[in-house]
């Protein structure tokens, strides 16, 4: 592969990673009650606390990674949001019946987006970034 093609496939990768995090901050933004309410739900505590450093924490992340100005801070933010979110939320192993199903799937999109992160953490944001046009920049 081309470096070319490589550097575009990290950027489309990246946009694809933080994507999921972006619509899902905006949803937590336009339906902060429903969401609030769920959260209540499952016996979380400060829910609006709480519900606001996730919002922060999803943008921050979001756009890092499709930005890829320190993809590796954002991509580690982002593991951070999931490991409780993915515990808390997608418990599959407390359910029974047909609820297992659903929420074990969420849960392992959860594990597998992680892995994807995990990726920018150990190769950073790839060349077509603003993190590589800053390393350009300093070397030029």
């Amino acid at each position: 592969m081309n470096e070319s093609m490589q550097k575009n496939i990290n950027l489309i990768g990246r946009i694809l990673l933080g994507l999921i995090f972006l619509m899902s901050a905006i949803g937590k933004i336009t339906d902060f009650e429903g969401t609030s309410a769920y959260m209540a739900a499952q016996n979380m505590p400060m829910v609006p606390v709480f519900l606001v450093g996730a919002i922060v924490t999803l943008l921050i992340g979001a756009t890092s990674l499709i930005l890829g100005f320190k993809a590796r801070i954002g991509a580690t933010l982002l593991i951070i949001f999931l490991i409780p979110a993915s515990l808390i939320f997608h418990a599959f192993w407390t359910l029974e019946g047909d609820a297992v199903q659903p929420q074990m799937i969420n849960f392992m999109k959860n594990l597998s987006i992680m892995g994807g992160l995990l990726i920018i953490v150990a190769n950073g944001a790839g060349g077509r970034s603003l993190d590589a046009k800053m390393a350009a920049t300093k070397e030029g």
